[in-house]
C-alpha cells in the first residue's frame, strides 16, 4: 500500500465541499422520511436524497483517490452506477407493493386536491 500524498489545498477543499453537500442531501432525505406523512411521500424523499447525496459523495471520493493515486479512480464510478441503478428499482418495488396492498385492502389513500 502506498502512502497518501498531500493534496493541494484547492483539491482538499473541493473534496470536503462535495462530501459535505452530499451528506447534507442525504440528511435532507432522512429528515423527509420522518417529517412526511403519507407512505408514498416518505418513500420518495429518501430516494432522492440518497441518489443525489451519493452522487456528490462518489464525486468527492473519485477526486480524492484520483489525485492521491495519480490515475483515474474507476472503481468509485462503478459503485455510483450500481447505487444509481438499484435505488430507483427499490423505490418502484416498494411503491408497487404498497399500491397492491391498498387495492386489496381497499384503503387507497386519496391524495388531497
Amino acid at each position: 500500500m502506498t502512502p497518501l500524498i498531500e493534496l493541494p489545498l484547492w483539491a482538499a477543499w473541493l473534496v470536503v465541499a462535495l462530501a459535505l453537500c452530499g451528506g447534507l442531501l442525504a440528511l435532507t432525505g432522512s429528515i423527509g422520511l420522518v417529517v412526511l406523512k403519507r407512505f408514498y411521500e416518505r418513500v420518495h424523499a429518501p430516494t432522492l436524497g440518497a441518489t443525489l447525496g451519493m452522487t456528490l459523495i462518489v464525486l468527492a471520493s473519485m477526486v480524492f483517490w484520483s489525485l492521491s493515486e495519480g490515475r483515474f479512480a474507476l472503481r468509485d464510478l462503478l459503485i455510483g452506477v450500481f447505487l444509481t441503478v438499484t435505488t430507483p428499482v427499490t423505490l418502484i418495488l416498494l411503491a408497487r407493493a404498497a399500491a397492491y396492498r391498498d387495492r386489496i385492502e381497499g384503503d387507497a389513500q386519496v391524495p388531497p386536491e
